[in-house]
């Protein structure tokens, strides 16, 4: 059991640090920093595939060029984990 508890923990950590991921890729949206720059291709290369993911599951969710995909995406990623820990705990 104590190790279902450390890896639920490395999984929080591990799901929180996607998130901040998630809002650093919006936030370089708004900015438009240097593409070659390689902690942002890290960034979009991290993201893009799951944003993408949401994008083709809901196309609802791109509304007259507002994305909400990374709304989206944080909301499941939280529900999941939060499912997950109900489930182990």
């Amino acid at each position: 059991m104590v190790i279902l508890k450390e890896l639920l923990g490395f999984l929080g950590l591990a799901v929180q640090l996607y998130i901040f991921a998630i809002i650093a890729a919006v936030l370089m949206s708004w900015v438009q920093p240097n593409p070659s720059n390689p902690i942002v291709q890290f960034i979009y290369r991290v993201t893009e595939p799951f944003l993408d993911a949401i994008r083709r599951a809901c196309p609802f969710l791109v509304v007259g060029g507002l994305d909400l995909s990374p709304i989206a995406a944080i909301m499941l990623l939280e529900f999941t984990f939060q499912y997950l820990t109900r489930i182990i705990s």
